[in-house]
């Protein structure tokens, strides 16, 4: 029988780590970003790319400390409903 704590322990997987979406639409609209961001660095000064690309940065550590915080938040909410089922509060 699997047992996630132990997996878990001996790092057969990671909690943080997201398996990558392997949703159509979200790759057809990240092929769009992709299309677009390309058209504007086109456009713009060696510095100005720079600076969008330093933006970039900021929105993914940005969306990084977001997806934490969720799966923290997350975590405890599943852990007090587990704690009501089994004192039979639910």
């Amino acid at each position: 029988m699997k047992n996630t704590l132990h997996d878990l322990y001996n790092g057969r997987f990671t909690a943080w780590e997201r398996r990558p979406t392997r949703c159509a639409e979200y790759n057809e609209i990240n092929r769009k970003i992709e299309a677009e961001k390309r058209y504007f660095m086109q456009k713009m000064s060696l510095d100005d790319c720079q600076r969008f690309e330093a933006l970039e940065g900021l929105y993914s550590q940005s969306s990084d400390l977001e997806q934490a915080d969720a799966f923290a938040y997350s975590f405890k909410l599943a852990t007090q409903l587990m704690c009501e089922v089994f004192m039979g509060e639910a």
